[in-house]
């Protein structure tokens, strides 16, 4: 046997006999001093292969007879905590992987809470604050002269990236501040960074060093989802040290690589989240989505499509990164291509909740910033096919917000992929989403130009003078007019004397009516002819401006022609600019509906599904069948007074108004009458009846008829999808305004079939109507009708609401399914009596 080898051994085993038997505090004392020469940096220390043999071969014993002697009384044999010192120092000073998986081990077999479990908590908690965990990695970096055991460094690496869950499962209520993971992993990037410096200067001197062990505690410590602890404090380090070292960026670069692929997701998502810039991350993963499939994955295609919550810049990071370089600006293309493709898919239209539409649309225009014109021209035919087949798919949706996003995105994809084309012009309202839209699509400065800076200071005004009072124009001062003194003081003295225009008050012209020589027709088959036959333009707009009032004046004449004159409005062009034609034709058609129900609302359903009509027509037939019927069921309705508008424009009031003489009266009256009691005196509104009540099902049925029967020009179930979302909104306000009716019970099956039917609906707006009449069902059926004779329909609907509120991928379908949700709550808790506890 080696002779170093056996007096090592021969030491080591009579100081673990007198460790474990003695009871002598002066014994123990010198025992632990002769195996502290062992250690490095010890007073007398001992030879270097002696040192090496026992942190090789026995340091680990030594340290599990130390803990295992632990105890009050023994670390008391030696007065003012001496033994304690001495004990904690073998853990501090020696190797540090094994003093740390003593500890570890000691902590993880202690049976519960107990002096020995609490003392060796405070020893790791000491270990970790005097920087011992970045010799435990530093240690694992260097090469080393056997090779190491895989499973010692699996279990290391599992120690310490997983530290904290295991304290906190022995510790529990007593564990330490610490251990916290909010603690431990910002301290663990602290010690990580001491060890990447270490490798560094080991590198500067010649040494050969590994990171792959700090890659894998890195990419372990993400995978736990502590990316903000750990990068948070990293990656502002490494963005210092790299800005000005290639050596340091190559490290980073390996850093990087070596992360496991099981790990690589975790690691990019934390380090393009924390990144400040594309430089940053430039310097910190080089190209490593060029090297690296898992990263090209990650960084091409999971952050941009499958994932929506990255900020704005965030993406300008992870795009301006791909342009940076001439080996990544294909896969920027690439992913241009992708992008394009994805926001323009009918698929993405309908299945992809708008915050992703959004997220997707600000990383296209991102994209198309970063390309320059050479390269979007090579692919601009392919780009802007998949652009056009995209504003077509987003125009179809019936969401306004879908609608406007596709116009947003392509006026400014337009502009960028074909600047000298025609550009693409929509009509849209200008807000915050916008404006930041149209800024990302702006194209980036590629150079600063000398001569353009130059030459912007220097234009100046034409007619700028010069100091010494002569004009820019050739330098040379004008020669002043002789004579022309006294004209001057003229225009100066005649200045003072007239009134400037600021002092000008402006006539009042607010009052003034435009004077038109056409008179207002003063019956409604008069209106009728003038909308009908009439040549005279003014006599036409003063028709429809009269219609409505002459309708609510004259109930009886307007029902005599109610149908004929709902033909007429609801054919109506306009051939005027008249201000607010839509609305005046709309009010006179709810007039008409009011006044005569039944016959006008049976007109209006069957022109719905007639064959020559416009999709404005039919949605117009819906708003006014849902206008007409709010007013019937309004409680305590009385006749309209012509309004304003009904007017014709010319008609001008004879005289004041009578003084209200009755009013003045009963004023009078109540002044000088003694009462009792108030309340007798007040009389709430006369009670009338719903007259929503007779002609709900004319209204509501024929609506349901033919939705399922295509027509050349109208198919509610194919590309009409608008027109169906509007009519299942109309379906359930009707549904709602026939509450208390004796036709509801009906109205609800015959919805909730129709709900049923259409309850998979690609169209998230046709389906938000469909929850919205599951509601308005519950609402308006009274509970034991609904238990009675719609059983099976609720039992249905029950699971698809459930479904529809954890799945749906539009959130007011989830928020609307979750109110439906509510209300079969209450239904079910206000029949069924709770159990009694």
């Amino acid at each position: 046997m080696d002779p170093t080898r056996s007096v090592v051994l021969l030491t080591v085993r009579e100081a673990l006999h007198n460790l474990s038997s003695s009871e002598d505090g002066g014994h123990i004392l010198s025992t632990l001093g002769a195996l502290k020469r062992y250690l490095r940096g010890a007073e007398n220390p001992a030879l270097p292969r002696e040192q090496e043999e026992f942190a090789r071969m026995h340091y680990s014993a030594v340290l599990r007879c130390l803990v295992g002697r632990l105890s009050p009384g023994w670390l008391g044999l030696l007065p003012d905590g001496q033994l304690e010192d001495l004990w904690a120092s073998f853990f501090l000073e020696g190797p540090a992987d094994q003093a740390f998986l003593v500890l570890m081990e000691s902590i993880e077999g202690a049976a519960g809470p107990s002096f020995r479990l609490m003392k060796a908590a405070q020893l790791l908690a000491r270990f970790l604050s005097t920087g011992r965990m970045a010799a435990v990695m530093e240690g694992q970096c260097r090469p080393l002269a056997e090779p190491a055991f895989p499973l010692l460094q699996e279990t290391l690496l599992t120690k310490v990236v997983g530290l904290p869950d295991h304290l906190g499962n022995r510790l529990q209520q007593e564990n330490l501040e610490a251990f916290l993971p909010q603690n431990y992993f910002p301290l663990l990037g602290e010690e990580t960074m001491r060890a990447l410096q270490a490798v560094v200067d080991s590198l500067r001197g010649g040494w050969d060093c590994s990171v792959s062990f700090l890659s894998r505690v890195l990419g372990k410590a993400c995978v736990h989802g502590r990316q903000k602890e750990i990068l948070g404090v990293l990656v502002p380090r490494l963005t210092t040290l790299s800005e000005g070292s290639c050596l340091w960026q190559r490290v980073c670069w390996r850093l990087v690589e070596s992360v496991p692929d099981r790990a690589m997701e975790a690691l990019l998502t934390g380090l393009v989240e924390v990144a400040t810039g594309p430089e940053v991350l430039s310097r910190l993963l080089g190209n490593l989505v060029v090297t690296s499939k898992k990263a090209r994955f990650v960084l091409t295609r999971k952050i941009l499509f499958l994932q929506h919550r990255y900020s704005t810049p965030t993406l300008q990071s992870l795009l301006g990164y791909l342009a940076m370089d001439s080996q990544r600006r294909p896969l920027l293309l690439q992913v241009l291509r992708e992008l394009l493709q994805t926001w323009g898919s009918s698929s993405t239209v309908r299945h992809t909740s708008l915050p992703q539409q959004r997220y997707v649309s600000a990383a296209l225009l991102i994209s198309l910033a970063h390309l320059g014109e050479a390269e979007l021209r090579d692919s601009r035919d392919e780009l802007l096919a998949s652009l056009m087949a995209g504003v077509k798919n987003r125009l179809d949706s019936s969401l306004p917000a879908v609608r406007r996003l596709g116009m947003i995105v392509a006026e400014a994809a337009s502009a960028r992929i074909h600047p000298e084309g025609p550009r693409l012009r929509f009509q849209y309202e200008e807000d915050e989403l916008s404006r930041e839209l149209l800024a990302l699509a702006a194209p980036l400065p590629t150079a600063d130009s000398p001569a353009e800076a130059e030459a912007s200071p220097g234009a100046a005004p034409a007619a700028a003078e010069t100091p010494d009072g002569g004009s820019a124009d050739g330098g040379v001062p004008q020669a002043r007019p002789e004579g022309s003194g006294s004209d001057l003081d003229r225009l100066a003295l005649w200045s003072l004397l007239l009134p400037s225009d600021d002092e000008l008050v402006p006539y009042d012209m607010s009052g003034d009516q435009e004077l038109k020589s056409g008179k207002a027709p003063a019956y409604v088959r008069d209106c009728m002819e003038a909308l009908t036959s009439s040549e005279d333009w003014e006599r036409w707009e003063a028709a429809l401006r009269a219609v409505e009032g002459l309708i609510l004046r004259s109930p009886a004449a307007a029902r005599e022609v109610s149908v004929e004159l709902a033909k007429v409005l609801l054919h109506l062009e306009e051939k005027t600019s008249v201000v607010g034609f839509e609305r005046l034709r709309q009010r006179a058609l709810v007039a008409v509906a009011v006044t005569d129900p039944a016959p006008v609302a049976e007109y209006l359903t069957s022109q719905f599904y007639a064959v020559n009509f416009s999709l404005r027509q039919r949605m117009d037939v819906l708003d006014v069948l849902t206008l007409a019927a709010q007013e019937l069921s309004r409680p305590g309705r009385l006749p309209k007074a012509p309004q304003c508008g009904s007017l014709s424009p010319g008609s001008q009031p004879s005289s004041t108004p009578a003084p209200a003489w009755r009013a003045v009266v009963e004023e009078r009256i109540r002044s000088k009458t003694r009462r009792f009691s108030q309340s007798s005196a007040r009389r709430g509104p006369d009670a009338r009846p719903n007259e929503f009540n007779l002609v709900a099902g004319c209204f509501f049925f024929p609506l349901l008829r033919h939705f399922d029967r295509p027509l050349v020009t109208f198919d509610l179930l194919g590309e009409d999808q608008l027109v169906l979302g509007r009519l299942v909104h109309t379906l359930g306000a009707l549904m709602y305004l026939a509450v208390n009716t004796a036709v509801a019970v009906a109205m609800g099956k015959a919805l909730l079939e129709f709900v049923w039917t259409l309850r998979f609906h690609g169209d998230a707006y046709v389906r938000r109507g469909l929850l919205s009449a599951v509601s308005s069902v519950l609402l308006s059926v009274p509970a034991e009708r609904l238990l009675a004779d719609l059983p099976d329909e609720l039992l249905e609907a029950r699971p698809w609401l459930a479904d529809v509120a954890e799945q749906d991928p539009d959130e007011d379908c989830r928020l609307l399914a979750v109110r439906a949700l509510l209300l079969l709550e209450k239904l079910r808790d206000a029949l069924v009596p709770p159990a009694p506890p």
